[in-house]
């Protein structure tokens, strides 16, 4: 059996590599030659291996490609099942992630998503089935894919810059020498340059097309003390200062959503604090919520009341909380959106350079209703969670005493 042998920018990435890693490259890169050595080496060696595409299409051309490559080794291969099962008694299975429950259930050494960029629900499919396959056998993970704006694959990437356990890379199409210096000098000079940019540079591109600009440039405030998170167990010890006003804004989550609240600085317009949490009962919501409010004072916090909302504030206010409570409209939610859209690009406010806020403020989209109006979310498979609670914070902030009925 004969495996390609990597080109120098492969062989940067796999000495770098960690239990997870993101590689976002430019076109023609050789991400399925790599993906197809990186599957091998522990089937080889007797193990399970789980291969992900974004749709049914791209599983066929894998397919095909890992029964040409393995082909010297294999003993016995299911195309119904899409399983190679190898002599070593190693398998892989391919799974098409248009159906993002794929993989449940199994348990593999390593897997691999190829096109991360594109699955349209990749955040869920990572969470909830693909990262639970990894635990029996501690196994790792390779995400490749070109650049499609700033996804759950960016956020990905992104947690690979901060090493750990994650690690990423941003390699461009120049790095495989197989083509030729003359075909990426004609793209350059043929493609519009964003698309070069994208597509060949592998470059996740700002968000100067979205509806926050300026997003980076605001991302400078440093947070209240050292303690930015807070835990199931409470606020902790960390104290902000008590002579400085506080106003916070919350959205809270349903079903798969996720409860944020964003704490603003009244003074200097600055994100001091941010928290965000799923999947726990009413009572650790309500006591979370209760604790960022007694650890900063807060002066005003501002609750969407729409779906589960409103029987939070009837608690909260049971505890002596200042809330006001705001219902999500067209309408209120477009001005609110206008009014953080302002404050980001005129320079107003400052935020924390959290990753999963800063995506969801780059990726978040406008679209024009048939009326003229507009209507605002996040992309398809993705969350505004952070956006929402932060556009509440300063909805508080830049017009005290506001009244959503006047929208």
């Amino acid at each position: 059996m004969r495996l390609p042998l990597p080109h120098p920018g492969q062989i940067l990435v796999r000495q770098g590599a960690q239990r997870y890693n993101a590689v976002a490259c430019g076109r023609r890169w050789g991400k399925t030659l790599l993906g197809c050595t990186l599957a091998a080496e522990p089937a080889i060696a007797g193990q399970p291996v789980g291969w992900f595409t974004p749709t049914y299409k791209m599983v066929l051309e894998t397919w095909r490609e890992l029964n040409q490559r393995l082909h010297p080794v294999i003993q016995r291969s299911n195309a119904s099942e899409l399983r190679i099962e190898l002599v070593t008694g190693g398998v892989i299975e391919v799974w098409s992630l248009d159906n993002v429950d794929a993989g449940r259930g199994r348990k593999y050494a390593r897997v691999i998503i190829d096109e991360a960029g594109l699955v349209a629900h990749l955040e869920r499919a990572w969470q909830d089935s693909i990262r639970p396959t990894l635990m029996d056998l501690v196994g790792d993970a390779w995400l490749f894919s070109t650049p499609k704006g700033h996804n759950f694959f960016w956020q990905l990437w992104l947690q690979g810059q901060r090493g750990g356990d994650y690690a990423s890379w941003q390699r461009p199409t120049t790095d495989n020498p197989y083509i030729p210096a003359a075909e990426i000098a004609a793209a350059q000079a043929t493609l519009p340059e964003r698309t070069f940019r994208q597509e060949i540079l592998a470059e996740f591109l700002d968000d100067a097309g979205g509806v926050f600009r300026r997003v980076m440039e605001a991302a400078t405030a440093q947070g209240q003390g050292a303690a930015q998170t807070i835990t199931q167990e409470g606020a902790g010890e960390d104290k902000p200062p008590v002579y400085r006003q506080y106003i916070a804004g919350v959205d809270v989550a349903a079903l798969r959503d996720f409860t944020v609240v964003c704490v603003l600085d009244v003074a200097d317009a600055s994100l001091v604090y941010m928290d965000r949490f799923n999947r726990v009962d009413y009572t650790v919501l309500e006591e979370r919520l209760h604790a960022v409010y007694e650890r900063f004072q807060v002066s005003n916090m501002i609750v969407e009341a729409n779906s589960i909302g409103q029987p939070v504030i009837d608690h909260l206010r049971g505890r002596g909380m200042v809330i006001t409570p705001f219902t999500t409209t067209g309408a209120t939610k477009d001005a609110a959106i206008r009014l953080l859209q302002a404050a980001l690009e005129h320079g107003k406010i400052r935020i924390l350079p959290n990753p999963v806020l800063i995506s969801e403020l780059q990726a978040f989209e406008a679209r024009r209703n048939p009326s003229g109006s507009f209507s605002y979310s996040a992309p398809e498979g993705l969350h505004d969670d952070c956006v929402m609670a932060l556009a509440l914070a300063w909805q508080g902030l830049a017009t005290p005493g506001f009244d959503v009925s006047l929208f």
